[in-house]
């Protein structure tokens, strides 16, 4: 007897190639029905045999498309309709919406295939995409995801894709991003004057390989936003990029032409090699040991021994990868500091004095997104995420949250990024970047405004950092009182430990939190950064945390490594001090170390100061270049031979006593790498220490300063067997997840 059975998927279903997926795994199951997008997910219904039925649920929920995340499913039987075949029917959006977004997705190697094939009508169709791959939120603009949702809708359809459209047997069957050469997206290129550039008897590709080989910087439209790009092998062009975009020091990502060239390089451990051909394709730092490649290296990644690679994962760097016999370097399109470029007008007006040339196309991207970038520590393969952007934003995958109100939370200033509760989701956007920088702050405020306006829902809830003049504060009061919400300050190094608890569901036990990072505004109203909590039964308490020292000159600080070391200096240290700053300077610094009131407990002054100590560097031109440069210049270590300097101190934790015994291993000849390894492993016995005193068996880890990845693995090389460990896995550990710390903290903690 024939039955029919209501079937509902929710999670990452949209946009991914479900509905096509199951309309062919029906007909292979002999079913009618229909399957149709809606504002909760995928909605089937099916009939035929319940055996046939039971097979096709069991085989669509065990082996859904490859791209795909189902989060929840449920099969109900409901009275039976007679289908006459099976059918995809339009979405029918009823209610607000409630399902995952859908992030970008590397191009597929099919569709690289087709790029290559001359008999193929997409021949050298640089915005080849199926329904595994391509453009997904960089083109949203509403959901749920059709095409008449998204920026691609500009371009119908022609004869050919519509017919490939409606065809079961091919793969863009309902791929909302289907498009060709004959009706598809067109690319040109101009100079920076906005002339265009005649292409005669040789491909656009072609043309900007040569550019690029003959010293130019080439500003690319890609799929997500504009790259700046020249030939990693140039140093003087590289340098010159440095000069114009503003970036003196911090590290260029390379793209490599092929995976090919890059092992020929490189070598890579099976991890990078995964992430690197995942479908995220993201940026990964990779060990720079036996390089013997043609790449400027002390111009692209400067005093470092490691290097952020990337294979090309869109149609775009595809064919201009093809055309390419040497690495690229493919940074984010902006001016330093600026978030990441997206529209064409924009581009040639703030990066005309940067780019000699300009590959534009005419696809709007609605969320323009910088790449995400990862690391994987040396020693025990942890994956360190640095940026979470391209191909990880917008979703995070928690079932854990279960609240009736609809929550905001805005983050912190320094890597901004927002998170927003409106249903049963969780949305993490891409990261923003630091709002102090006017721009960031706007694209900031306009992807809260695109979140709001996306799920048609107000927050009730809004939450913010405590620090009262954060930009982020002070937009989520203006909003709060707007929309007359309920504002709620949590505190900064709570919300970093939050995030950890939350990311690891951690709330049913009794957790340790080693919470260390640059800067944070404290319930003391000092400067926290060296932080231990203990959580249990839905509260936090501060433990313990490092001695308080001076926070001189506001953030200039964070930007002069040497006013750390000043600010920690002792008297015998006076002759160091003397070769780094003036007479002036230190008369003047001295007299406001006295009668400084703002004292702080920051974990990443103190790798400044050591830093400075060891005259690695005195001045930050980008965030975190001290503990860098440190971590750079240990290539190897043996436990066994490091000294804690904090060992005979019992419930300090001083700061001031771990420089003082580096300047006297100093003056007794240690090198600087044993020095930087004592200091790492200083740290990470002082933190097993605590978690041993105070009987805990489990320790959480948040901060920017858990991005070290020698830290991270001395951690795990030195824990005993009975406490277990936990790291920032889907978020970074940096302020990126502040957002989501927010989140948790409200809906977890009691105090």
């Amino acid at each position: 007897m024939l039955k029919t059975y209501q079937i509902t998927i929710s999670g990452q279903v949209q946009g991914v190639g479900f509905r096509p997926f199951v309309y062919n795994l029906a007909n292979e199951f002999l079913l009618n029905g229909t399957v149709s997008n809606n504002e909760e997910g995928v909605i089937i219904y099916v009939s035929g045999a319940t055996e046939n039925i039971q097979s096709f649920y069991k085989k669509l929920t065990h082996f859904p498309p490859p791209v795909s995340k189902i989060q929840h499913s449920s099969i109900t039987k409901i009275d039976f309709i007679d289908y006459k075949n099976f059918k995809i029917l339009p979405s029918n959006k009823k209610g607000q919406l409630n399902l995952s977004l859908t992030p970008d997705f590397a191009i597929c190697n099919d569709c690289r295939k087709e790029l290559k094939n001359k008999k193929n009508r997409r021949y050298y169709y640089p915005f080849t995409t199926c329904v595994n791959c391509g453009p997904r939120w960089a083109i949203t603009e509403t959901f749920p995801f059709e095409r008449n949702h998204t920026s691609i809708d500009e371009f119908a359809m022609c004869d050919d894709c519509l017919q490939e459209y409606k065809n079961p047997l091919n793969r863009r069957f309902h791929s909302q991003t289907n498009t060709c050469p004959t009706c598809g997206v067109s690319l040109k290129l101009v100079d920076s004057k906005e002339n265009e550039i005649e292409i005669v008897n040789e491909t656009i590709f072609n043309k900007i390989a040569k550019l690029l080989l003959e010293g130019n910087i080439v500003a690319i439209k890609n799929t997500s936003g504009y790259l700046l790009c020249c030939n990693a092998e140039n140093e003087t062009v590289v340098q010159k990029l440095r000069l114009q975009k503003n970036r003196p020091n911090k590290p260029f990502a390379v793209l490599f032409p092929s995976l090919k060239f890059l092992k020929k390089e490189l070598t890579l451990s099976s991890k990078e090699l995964k992430l690197l051909t995942s479908t995220e394709s993201p940026i990964t730092i990779v060990p720079l040991q036996n390089y013997h490649g043609k790449i400027t290296i002390n111009s692209v990644a400067p005093k470092l021994n490691q290097l952020g690679v990337m294979l090309p994962y869109s149609g775009i760097l595809q064919l201009l990868a093809s055309k390419l016999n040497f690495p690229i370097v493919a940074t984010s399109g902006n001016i330093h500091g600026s978030p990441i470029i997206s529209e064409n007008k924009e581009a040639i007006e703030k990066l005309k004095s940067v780019a000699d040339y300009f590959l534009q196309h005419n696809l709007k991207i609605t969320h323009p997104q910088d790449d995400s970038v990862i690391k994987i520590s040396k020693k025990f393969e942890q994956e360190i995420l640095f940026r979470r952007s391209r191909g990880f934003a917008p979703n995070y995958f928690n079932p854990s949250i279960n609240s009736n109100k609809k929550i905001l939370a805005l983050g912190a200033d320094l890597k901004s990024s927002i998170a927003y509760y409106p249903n049963e989701y969780l949305y993490l956007s891409e990261y923003l970047g630091n709002l102090e920088n006017y721009d960031v702050y706007n694209r900031f405020t306009s992807t809260t405004n695109a979140f709001l306006a996306i799920f048609e829902q107000q927050p009730n809830i809004v939450l913010i950092d405590k620090h009262p003049n954060y930009y982020s504060n002070l937009f989520g009061k203006e909003l709060a009182q707007k929309i007359s919400s309920t504002l709620i300050e949590i505190q900064h190094h709570k919300a970093h430990f939050s995030a950890i608890l939350g990311e690891h569901n951690l709330f049913n036990k009794k957790v340790l939190g080693v919470i260390f990072d640059g800067t944070g505004y404290g319930d003391d109203a000092q400067i926290w950064g060296g932080e231990f909590f203990k959580y249990e039964s839905n509260q936090i308490e501060r433990l313990n945390h490092f001695n308080y020292f001076n926070w001189l000159l506001g953030n200039k600080m964070s930007k002069e490594p040497r006013l750390s070391l000043l600010s920690l200096a002792s008297e015998e240290m006076n002759t160091v001090l003397k070769q780094k700053f003036t007479q002036n300077e230190l008369k003047t610094y001295q007299h406001l170390k006295q009668n400084n009131q703002l004292k702080t407990s920051s974990v990443g002054r103190l790798f400044d100061a050591v830093a400075s100590l060891l005259n690695i560097t005195d001045y930050n031109t980008y965030e975190g270049e001290a503990a860098i440069l440190m971590e750079n210049l240990i290539t190897n270590y043996d436990l066994k031979t490091c000294k804690n300097y904090l060992n005979n101190l019992e419930n300090e934790i001083s700061s001031t006593q771990i420089i003082k015994y580096i300047y006297q291993d100093i003056q007794n000849g240690v090198s600087k790498e044993n020095c930087i390894a004592n200091f790492l492993f200083t740290l990470a016995s002082t933190i097993l220490k605590i978690a041993t005193t105070n009987h805990y068996k489990h320790i959480a880890f948040s901060g920017g300063v858990f991005q070290n990845t020698i830290l991270v693995d001395m951690l795990i090389e030195l824990v005993p067997k009975e406490i277990k460990l936990y790291f920032h896995k889907q978020l970074a550990p940096n302020d990126e997840n502040i957002s989501f710390g927010q989140m948790m903290y409200y809906l977890n903690i009691k105090n």
